[in-house]
């Protein structure tokens, strides 16, 4: 049961990378990101010394699982003048996730991409959107289909991102 909590909780949690932007449109800065799915409305229902094991296990795998509260993960990322600049996502995202993106588009404010997971925890395809209301906010959503941890996935989840400071505090920037 645990196993297949934290592998549906994994692939809820892979995150859109907020670094797609058409000629600055997305502001450099600190951002919140959202991510809310049904598997991560389950997560309610773990009692809290579980959690935190699950979380303990997801970070000796190289992940970080933000709070979860509501359903909903939340987490914040700095984002660099460069990435903000760039038409790709940062390697940072798809390495933590062990998910490529491949395939990317932009028309108008939306990007759209595919991404592939192919390591021993996640092995699957989905496809991502986001589309940017403005320089500081995003909506979007992503689709997987694959098996994680051993359990098939079948899941979406909707992402949110908003700018909250052009200061990252001690947030750092992916590397």
């Amino acid at each position: 049961m645990h196993k297949t909590l934290l592998a549906l909780i994994l692939v809820s949690a892979l995150p859109v990378s907020t670094a797609y932007s058409a000629e600055n449109d997305m502001r450099p800065g600190l951002w919140e990101i959202t991510t809310t799915s049904d598997l991560l409305k389950l997560a309610s229902q773990i009692p809290p010394d579980q959690m935190q094991m699950l979380m303990n296990l997801a970070k000796q795998h190289g992940v970080d699982i933000p709070p979860i509260q509501n359903g909903a993960a939340t987490s914040n990322v700095c984002v660099t003048q460069k990435m903000a600049d760039q038409k790709i996502p940062p390697s940072f995202y798809q390495n933590k996730s062990g998910c490529t993106a491949q395939n990317p588009t932009h028309v108008g404010n939306k990007y759209t991409w595919d991404f592939v997971c192919a390591n021993p925890r996640v092995n699957g395809t989905g496809t991502a959107q986001a589309v940017f209301a403005n320089p500081e906010s995003f909506t979007g959503r992503t689709e997987f289909e694959g098996v994680a941890q051993g359990a098939p996935v079948k899941e979406h989840a909707d992402i949110s991102g908003r700018w909250m400071s052009a200061d990252c505090g001690t947030v750092k920037p992916p590397q």
